[in-house]
């Protein structure tokens, strides 16, 4: 009985706490977190800055750390790797959502591709979060992509933590 009341104190901590998913203008976010995608696993991690009421702009950096190698050959640093410039619209507040929740589509321009994304951002505190999102190319620089380079040219989704800094 003593573990039901306290979850239910925690819970509605949580749920009166006054944690604000986007701030607007001078927000500062870092998100860390799963990749998963075909033939891979990895780690992702963003920085985003925003820049007015309704967007920011950041960068993001992937890493597939589990990858299915191919007999006598395997993924190199550089097949492994992407790092990505991207665009955000925060939307929560536009689609009447509450202060802690921010859906944030977006485009990303990165060493592979250019891309779109959307993700959703919910905080607990106002420090801690967690935060979803599916990233897709939109144009490859290579159409043709082969082995390795289809690590990160494909739909990928991502989840984890997000921090307020």
């Amino acid at each position: 009985m003593k573990k039901i009341i306290l979850f239910s104190l925690l819970f509605a901590a949580v749920q009166f706490s006054q944690a604000q998913a986007y701030e607007g203008k001078g927000d500062l976010k870092f998100q860390v977190g799963l990749n998963l995608q075909d033939s891979g696993t990895g780690i992702t991690s963003t920085l985003d800055f925003g820049l007015g009421e309704n967007m920011s702009f950041g960068f993001l950096a992937t890493y597939v750390l589990n990858v299915n190698d191919r007999p006598g050959y395997a993924a190199s640093f550089e097949d492994r790797a992407d790092v990505k410039v991207r665009f955000n619209a925060n939307i929560g507040n536009v689609l009447g959502l509450p202060s802690k929740v921010d859906v944030y589509p977006g485009l990303d321009l990165g060493t592979r591709n250019f891309g779109g994304h959307l993700g959703v951002r919910y905080f607990f505190t106002d420090g801690f979060g967690l935060y979803a999102e599916a990233s897709a190319p939109l144009a490859r620089y290579d159409q043709n992509v082969t082995g390795f380079e289809h690590f990160n040219n494909q739909f990928m989704f991502h989840f984890g933590a997000s921090f307020n800094l």
